[in-house]
């Protein structure tokens, strides 16, 4: 099975923490959709390798377009590849950007999960975001999605915002239980380099909330998903008993995906590639003929080893017979004492065949990793 995934570069207005390409204009969606065509049929000679079981449609806000255009790049994509007939479809979807007839369109178009950008219920939240939506916004259309028939939706929150307090990041996490979405995912404010909120931070505009605050939050994150019956199945999402995201879980699992669009990346065995991260360049590549890739490489079985333990550990866990299966590594018996020590700290829980981190752990989730890693020798 593989998934595809569909990057869509438009914004009505960029928000200050997001570092994923997207352009302020719709003005080059005409040429976009052309080479989007283009690009998707140059990938033909992949539809007899794997059948497709998920295709997500990510940005940027994909909801900006209508879902006429939705419904022509999935036809596309079915006539271009083997998509099972149950595939998980997903379209990220901005609160601002739709109402109850456009999300019914969506739905007629064959999405059948979306994924709301909600980020925050409180409104002096959003508008330091920079959010378009308000919170009346994502709670009405929310419904209107639940009224139109979408029965596997997901919601967006960030926490760690600054000078948040845990009492109100309980009211975030208590009105979005009351939606009785799917599937929520959590994410901590992350300043990433070169966007406004990494300007605001250096020029002390804006002071990050303490690392110990930080924890509080997330601590209390996971044990009410788990009291309200989420599966905390990814260090940041959180699911109802068969709602996980088939996609994503693809991607923290190497299966092999391939991905359209400005900036999309793609995973094929053991290739990565991704493309060109300007809608301009793009286009002019797909159509001067040319695949319009920025760059590649092939991960050898050292680097294969040590994501499948970062993604395993991120994960459900990592799977300790597929491991060996594919590398040749008893993880437990290549440094026992090591694990022992671990799971002796309450930091990982051994339920073969599964090694997983506790919820202590997940604080220190890339520490961990780098322990195990460090204990292991494979060739380049």
């Amino acid at each position: 099975m593989a998934s595809l995934y569909v990057h869509i570069p438009f914004c009505e207005h960029k928000c200050i923490y997001c570092d994923f390409y997207s352009i302020e204009s719709l003005d080059p969606l005409e040429s976009f959709l052309t080479a989007l065509r283009k690009e998707i049929a140059m990938y033909a000679e992949y539809s007899t390798k794997e059948t497709i079981e998920t295709i997500f449609f990510g940005g940027g806000t994909p909801s900006l377009l209508s879902p006429a255009i939705i419904a022509e790049i999935l036809d596309l994509c079915h006539r271009t590849f083997s998509v099972r007939r149950d595939a998980e479809i997903t379209l990220e979807t901005n609160p601002g950007t739709v109402d109850r007839d456009i999300l019914a369109g969506f739905r007629a178009a064959g999405v059948n999960r979306l994924s709301f950008g909600v980020q925050s219920f409180h409104e002096d939240d959003l508008r330091f975001l920079t959010r378009i939506h308000s919170a009346g916004q994502a709670k009405e259309n929310i419904r209107n999605a639940q009224k139109v028939g979408f029965d596997n939706i997901s919601l967006d929150l960030i926490f760690a915002l600054p000078n948040q307090t845990l009492a109100r990041w309980k009211e975030n996490l208590q009105q979005a239980i009351v939606l009785d979405t799917q599937h929520i995912s959590a994410y901590s404010l992350i300043v990433e380099h070169g966007t406004p909120l990494a300007r605001m931070v250096r020029s002390k505009q804006v002071s990050v909330l303490p690392l110990d605050t930080e924890a509080e939050l997330y601590e209390f994150t996971m044990a009410c998903m788990r009291d309200e019956g989420f599966e905390h199945y990814e260090v940041s999402n959180y699911a109802k008993p068969g709602f996980r995201s088939r996609h994503n879980s693809n991607y923290w699992n190497h299966t092999n995906y391939i991905g359209f669009g400005p900036s999309a990346h793609s995973f094929w065995m053991n290739r990565r590639w991704w493309n060109i991260r300007s809608i301009e360049s793009y286009c002019e590549k797909i159509l001067a003929g040319e695949f319009p890739l920025a760059g590649e490489e092939h991960l050898t079985s050292g680097q294969y080893l040590d994501e499948a333990i970062m993604l395993g550990l991120r994960g459900e866990g990592i799977h300790l017979d597929r491991l060996n299966a594919r590398h040749g590594i008893d993880l437990v018996a290549s440094d026992q004492s090591t694990i022992d020590n671990l799971i002796s700290e309450c930091l990982l829980v051994h339920d073969p065949p599964f090694l997983r981190l506790t919820d202590k752990g997940y604080l220190l989730c890339d520490e961990i990793s780098k322990v195990l890693l460090a204990h292991l020798s494979v060739p380049a």
